[in-house]
């Protein structure tokens, strides 16, 4: 079987080394209680979309897919993110950042206390 050797397989490659070596702990239940709380796009508020999986401390920068780390985002917010810092990005963007993180916290908070 031949390797593809395309740039974005190698990024495919070296994204998957990096998320394997790190300590992922986020269940499917938990994602599934994240998407719960939150109920729409975690940085523009899109309710009508799919959502996926976003950290918000990137995992090329040292992120976690962990229930700290995680929010559900809209394709278009978590690709137009990539793996920039979430409040410089929301900055440029022109998104309501103090509210992102209030929101954050808040679901973070609640989630943490209904584990323990």
């Amino acid at each position: 079987m031949a390797v593809s050797r395309t740039r974005r397989a190698r990024a495919q490659r070296r994204r998957a080394k990096r998320v394997a070596a790190a300590d992922n702990d986020l269940t499917t239940a938990e994602w599934s209680s994240i998407r719960d709380a939150w109920a729409a796009c975690a940085y523009c508020g899109a309710t009508a979309v799919p959502l996926q999986r976003d950290c918000v401390l990137p995992i090329s920068r040292g992120g976690r897919y962990t229930l700290e780390n995680v929010v559900p985002a809209c394709r278009s917010c978590n690709a137009s993110k990539c793996n920039d810092e979430v409040t410089s990005w929301m900055r440029r963007r022109r998104l309501d950042e103090p509210r992102f993180l209030l929101r954050h916290y808040e679901v973070v908070t609640q989630l943490l206390a209904q584990r323990a």
